[in-house]
């Protein structure tokens, strides 16, 4: 097993982490583009709010089919030669004629851009011991949103020199680079055991983490709390592109500097989790993801990303615990375990914008915010149950 700090440590947690940047600036490079093509194409705010909903709701889909692969042939493969997938498909993206040929490439964009997902947290459950999983998975995770930031300042700004084709081609060109990289990072898996795939034994597998109470609780949070996080982003780029604001394509790319909060608050998570416990950290995740909507009701452009700041340091707090309390409680098959936490996730975001494009259409922000403050009590509640069950254990 891998220990914390060591070189194999070190190098193996780059190669993750360089993964999930090249996941993610791929998967979100269109939301800063949102209202130019909400315009350009003619569609709704909800319509054109697809482009994202398809490439997550693939992506969760994807999730179902490559954790319990996983289990049964490895997951270095499926890392590799999913991201290289990943970059060629935006590079088709810069060339798709039509709205909806742009949609169905999305579609099976997101397919491949769960292949790393998927497996990479089980890979560090299968090689690093648990003191080092903890930290590992803090950064992979603080990684998502620095890939997340990239996306989005990277299609913003290239959409801003040569519309979304641009956009597309910059990070498929950055994808392509990236995995080569990649490759040869990443290490050998040395401590997994591969189990032969029978598709019944996938399924009691899923089926059994459902059961769990402590892992469906953990599913529920993630995928409610980035329901609500991701779509946010979405709604405010309308919000911001709008009088009197008025912003570009490459100012909105920027507004996505804020979740540097989010990178901070993920790569602190292991230390304050020591420090207090998983569960309580995760409720204050989501108070504070509460009170950060509360300051983005503000006119005041700063004070809007200070509130976005805010929410990105307690979403991220929140989900990488939750993500790394799946990988603790996990009983056997951790791929399928880690995997079903990211298809909640993804669903989330999926049906994030079915949410809240009545309370948008209702009251615009103000009306969103409501409507994430409702779903946000609900994961607090759950919060406070896990809070609950940890008193129990340590008893």
């Amino acid at each position: 097993m891998i220990e914390a700090r060591t070189r194999a440590w070190w190098r193996a947690t780059a190669a993750l982490c360089l993964g999930s940047f090249l996941v993610f600036i791929n998967l979100y490079v269109p939301q800063p583009l949102l209202p130019g093509l909400k315009d350009t194409y003619g569609v709704s705010t909800l319509g054109v709010s697809f482009l994202m909903s398809a490439s997550t709701l693939s992506l969760a889909f994807a999730l179902l089919v490559f954790g319990p692969l996983s289990d049964a042939i490895g997951r270095e493969a499926i890392m590799r030669i999913t991201l290289l997938l990943a970059g060629g498909f935006s590079l088709a993206l810069a060339f798709a004629p039509t709205f909806e040929s742009l949609l169905l490439l999305r579609l099976l964009q997101g397919f491949v851009l769960g292949g790393l997902p998927a497996v990479a947290i089980a890979w560090m459950g299968d090689e690093f011991e648990k003191p080092a999983l903890l930290s590992a998975v803090g950064l992979y995770i603080g990684a998502n949103s620095l890939g997340g930031i990239g996306g989005r300042i990277v299609g913003g700004g290239a959409a801003a020199l040569g519309g979304p084709s641009a956009a597309f081609l910059a990070v498929g060109i950055m994808t392509v680079v990236g995995c080569a990289v990649f490759w040869r990072l990443l290490p050998n898996s040395r401590a997994f055991t591969p189990k032969r795939f029978k598709l019944r034994q996938a399924v009691a597998g899923l089926l059994g983490h459902l059961r769990t109470p402590v892992l469906l609780a953990a599913y529920c949070l993630g995928g409610i709390n980035f329901l609500i996080f991701i779509n946010q982003y979405s709604y405010i780029t309308f919000r911001l592109a709008d009088k009197p604001y008025q912003l570009a394509a490459s100012s909105l790319g920027l507004i996505f500097l804020t979740y540097l909060g989010g990178t901070f608050g993920s790569t602190v998570s292991g230390r304050l989790a020591g420090r207090f416990s998983p569960a309580s950290c995760m409720s204050a995740g989501i108070v504070i993801l509460m009170l950060g909507t509360a300051v983005t009701l503000a006119n005041s452009l700063p004070l809007i990303i200070v509130g976005l700041t805010i929410n990105a340091f307690g979403f991220f707090l929140a989900h990488s615990l939750a993500s790394s309390w799946v990988g603790r409680y996990a009983q056997g098959a951790r791929g399928s375990a880690s995997a079903l936490y990211l298809v909640f996730y993804y669903l989330g975001a999926s049906v994030g914008g079915f949410w809240l494009e009545p309370f948008w259409r209702w009251a615009q922000w103000q009306g969103v915010a409501v409507g994430s403050w409702l779903l946000l009590c609900v994961t607090l509640a759950i919060s406070i149950g896990l809070l609950r069950f940890e008193g129990r254990e340590r008893r």
